[in-house]
């Protein structure tokens, strides 16, 4: 039972988050199963990023699919590889366009969020600017290297202000002035309301904006590099919020932002820079409301004949996530079950036969091709686990085939479909 050695604390996270159905902002290798085809697709994206390119790819599948616990992977993999990576839920607060700040908000979640492999849990940002003073430090030259690391920085769209605020850090870095210092962080959040509150504290006559945060977005890659990390990776999920914005007009204008930070990808406008942004297949291909309403992007990223046959094209900027295969979901909750002993201090007592009854039972249930979900079966196992431990002795067989499992369960509709759920754990029946 490999798994029962996972540290207390991460189990705990593990255990809490997945029963109350968010993803585990760490411990995610312990739990993560399948998907080696979509992992490796988005790897090479970060190859690209840390080579110097940029990169866009959406991440499309429902409600309780995998698609936020793809991207916590991705965000463990990257931070693993020596990126920094932002990530933030839109929300009806946090738009990437707004009348009153909404694009402003989401800026500041991202690098509320700022993430390294040393702070995995966010709040980074003043770790990345000492890291870069000390790199400075350390040069032969260190004015020499400054300038050389402000220079491509100053050519970029904004570039001058965030240059001369990245200066006025290491100023006050080498004369020990900490209240500079925590004005500079203050702008970098992008928490000055007006240029003359800028002005007034730290000299600048610039602030971030609600219209200018994603330049700045561009610009933190750039200058990542410099203080020697791969580049920044940025993870936006949730994109139903757009999809949910009452007004038509407003709904353009956040996909109209989502059209530039693609064409600047593509197009190398941007340099060390990823962006992953997850959403609900209504969310993207509503020609309506969702994403694929607005032409230029539906154009761009809409399939082609041959992936619309049938045949996945992990290298299409839309990844669409397919379900997880019964033999996945049995892997996935023999882990959740030796997580579970170790972490509770019992000998695991589930056998393998018990854990396929149990997948049986929630595959047997109505409706469930097309509406049952990862979350939903891990949340109702993480319920089992719980009961079991805490009633020694419990009859594991009858409670799966006692009505509080089967009352779901429609005797027609599965009997139209048990044949095929049969079928798909007959190998692993003991």
């Amino acid at each position: 039972m490999g798994e029962a050695r996972v540290p207390k604390r991460i189990a705990a996270v593990i255990i809490n988050s997945l029963k109350g159905g968010v993803v585990p902002r760490i411990g995610l290798p312990y739990v993560t199963v399948g998907r080696e085809r979509e992992i490796g697709a988005l790897l090479h994206d970060l190859d690209l990023v840390a080579d110097g390119g940029a990169s866009f790819r959406f991440l499309v599948g429902r409600y309780g699919a995998g698609k936020s616990f793809l991207l916590q992977t991705i965000r463990t993999h990257a931070m693993g590889k020596g990126f920094v990576v932002a990530d933030a839920d839109l929300s009806p607060e946090r738009r990437l366009q707004g009348g009153q700040g909404q694009g402003l908000a989401t800026y500041r979640e991202l690098v509320r969020n700022l993430s390294t492999k040393t702070r995995p849990e966010g709040g980074a940002l003043q770790l990345v600017l000492d890291r870069w003073v000390a790199a400075l430090r350390d040069a032969d030259d260190p004015e020499a290297a400054l300038a050389a690391q402000l220079s491509p920085i100053q050519e970029l769209v904004c570039g001058f202000d965030f240059s001369q605020v990245l200066r006025l850090y290491w100023g006050a870095s080498l004369e020990g002035d900490d209240e500079r210092r925590a004005g500079v962080v203050k702008w970098l959040r992008g928490e000055f309301r007006t240029k003359t509150e800028a002005r007034g504290e730290l000299g600048v006559n610039a602030c971030i904006t609600d219209d200018t945060w994603y330049e700045y977005l561009k610009l933190f890659a750039q200058f990542l590099v410099g203080a020697g990390y791969q580049g920044l990776i940025v993870l936006i999920d949730e994109l139903v919020n757009l999809y949910k914005i009452p007004n038509a007009t407003s709904r353009q204008y956040n996909y109209e932002k989502i059209l530039t930070m693609y064409n600047d990808t593509l197009q190398g406008k941007a340099r060390h820079l990823g962006i992953i942004m997850g959403g609900t297949p209504q969310s993207i291909e509503d020609r309506r409301r969702g994403v694929f309403s607005y032409e230029a992007l539906r154009s761009r990223l809409t399939q082609g004949r041959f992936a619309s046959a049938g045949l996945a094209d992990l290298l299409a900027p839309v990844i669409h996530l397919e379900p997880l295969t019964y033999e996945e979901l049995l892997v996935l909750i023999e882990k959740l079950a030796d997580i579970h002993a170790g972490y509770f201090g019992y000998e695991r007592t589930l056998t393998e036969a018990q854990l396929v009854s149990f997948l049986q039972v929630e595959f047997g249930r109505v409706g469930a091709d097309t509406h049952l979900t990862p979350r939903e079966v891990i949340r109702d196992f993480i319920e089992l686990l719980d009961i079991v431990c805490q009633n020694p002795g419990t009859d594991v067989d009858a409670l799966l085939r006692s009505d509080a499992f089967a009352s779901a369960v429609s005797a027609p509709a599965v009997a139209a479909g048990q044949d095929d759920v049969d079928a798909a754990f007959a190998e692993f029946t003991i």
